[in-house]
This record gives structure tokens, C-alpha cells and sequence, in this order.
């Protein structure tokens, strides 16, 4: 675990090259990528493969068609926050998670803005910088500040998730809005806020920090209640687990 630290850590430089950032090709709508994140990636690939050759590799930059989910892989996203990026909203991040047989067993997420790095290891617990850390002891949705995501790809469900953003907002202490689910699962994990919604995340959305959160004693499920996918896009709700069955019951309407 040290080791791959010390590499994520490494991205730093790269990431924090504005001029790369603004190197920029659009694949979508509101989609889009940068030279950061082909950079990322692209030193991120071989270290990891001759670190742990018997892994495969997915990543939000690259065809994964040959990827067998039931096996280890690791997740990539080079940098989850493009558009913060580009912006220079420093709100941006490397997330690297390991999952075995689909399920997310370690995670790396790193704010290199903010030099802060969480990561887990399946049962030993979550840590941000080093430090142990913990969800929130927030009870009820009155008392919780809750992130949103818009899903910006799919403008087409811009009327349903804003009328359960305003349902969350009506019950909620307050709503937020980040554009990193990897931080989002991160902060809800360190307890900053209390829960987080968004619909069509994809599997390097939210691997990494699947495990960073369950391991600090929260709670992540798609929106049915089951097992975010690593193979294709989940509804993600997550939340400290005290509040868990109240934020989906809202956004479940």
C-alpha cells in the first residue's frame, strides 16, 4: 500500500501543469479530456503493471472491452473533475481503486491541489494523510449537509434529478455540489458532509471510494439498494449509514 502511495503522490507534478489542463478535447456533452489526464494515465499504466503484473488495468481513457470484472482489476479515473480542472476550481482528483470478483477491495483517492490523499484497504480501516478517519454521527436528513451531482452527460434527466435535489434540499440541512464524485465519496467518508446522490456514475467514479468509505463506517448502494456495478454505470446513493434508508426513501419518490 505504501508503495502505490508514493505513486499516486508522483502525479502530482503532472496534474498541477495548468497548461496541460488546458489542453482540451471535447468527447460529449459536457465530456471532456485533457492532457492531465492522459498524462496521468499514461504514467500511472506501466508503473502499475510492473508493480502488480498480474492485474488488469481499467481506465476512463481507454477501451476496456477486454476487461474480466471477475478478476482483479484495477479502476482508474486519471483525473475525476475534469471540468473543475479546466476551470481551475481545484476541486479534482486521481482515484485509483482495486476490485476482485467486482468488488471494490482498495482505494486511492488524491486532491493534489489540496495535497490531500484518503485511502482503504478491505478491513483495515480508512485514512486520510495517514490519519485515521470516520463518517459523521449525523442521525437524521434535518441535521445532514448532502452532496448532489447532476449527471452533466445526460441532460436528458435534468427534470428528475432536480426534483429529487429539491426533494433532498427540502429535507436536508443543505445540499452541495463538489463535480468530483470520488471526493464527494471521500468527504462523506471523513465526515464533512453526510450523504451523497447522483444518477449514471461509472465504475472509476466511484470504485476507490467505495472502499475508502465503507471501511469508515458508511454505507454506498445503487439506488435499488444493491451492488454498485464495476463492469457499467450505477445510481450511487452514499451516506454515513445512519441516514442511508431516509436519503434513498427521499430520492426513491
Amino acid at each position: 500500500m505504501e508503495k502505490l502511495i508514493e505513486l499516486i503522490r508522483e502525479t502530482k507534478k503532472i496534474a498541477l501543469d495548468s497548461g496541460s489542463a488546458h489542453d482540451i478535447t471535447v468527447k460529449g456533452t459536457a465530456d471532456f479530456v485533457t492532457r492531465v489526464d492522459m498524462g496521468v494515465q499514461e504514467f500511472l499504466r506501466p508503473r502499475l503493471r510492473e508493480l502488480y503484473p498480474d492485474v488488469q488495468f481499467m481506465s476512463e481513457e481507454k477501451d476496456n472491452s477486454g476487461i474480466d470484472t471477475r478478476g482483479r482489476v484495477w479502476i482508474l479515473d486519471p483525473i475525476d473533475g475534469t471540468t473543475n480542472l479546466i476551470h481551475d476550481y481545484k476541486m479534482s482528483a486521481v482515484s485509483l481503486g482495486l476490485a476482485e470478483n467486482g468488488i471494490p477491495v482498495m482505494g486511492v483517492v488524491y486532491n493534489p491541489f489540496t495535497d490531500e490523499l484518503f485511502c482503504a484497504k478491505q478491513g483495515r480501516g480508512a485514512f486520510l494523510n495517514g490519519d485515521r478517519i470516520r463518517v459523521s454521527e449525523a442521525e437524521s436528513m434535518e441535521s445532514s449537509l448532502i452532496s448532489v451531482g447532476t449527471s452533466p452527460y445526460y441532460k436528458e434527466l435534468a427534470d428528475e434529478n432536480f426534483e429529487a435535489i429539491k426533494r433532498i434540499f427540502i429535507k436536508a440541512e443543505d445540499v452541495r455540489r463538489c463535480g468530483s464524485a470520488a471526493m464527494d465519496l471521500c468527504y462523506t467518508a471523513c465526515g464533512r458532509i453526510d450523504g451523497y446522490f447522483e444518477r449514471r456514475l461509472k465504475p472509476w467514479d466511484y470504485a476507490a471510494g467505495t472502499v475508502i468509505l465503507r471501511e469508515a463506517g458508511g454505507c454506498v448502494t445503487t439506488t435499488a439498494g444493491g451492488e454498485p456495478s464495476c463492469s457499467f454505470s450505477s445510481d450511487i446513493i452514499a451516506s454515513n449509514g445512519k441516514i442511508h434508508d431516509e436519503l434513498s426513501s427521499v430520492i426513491n419518490v
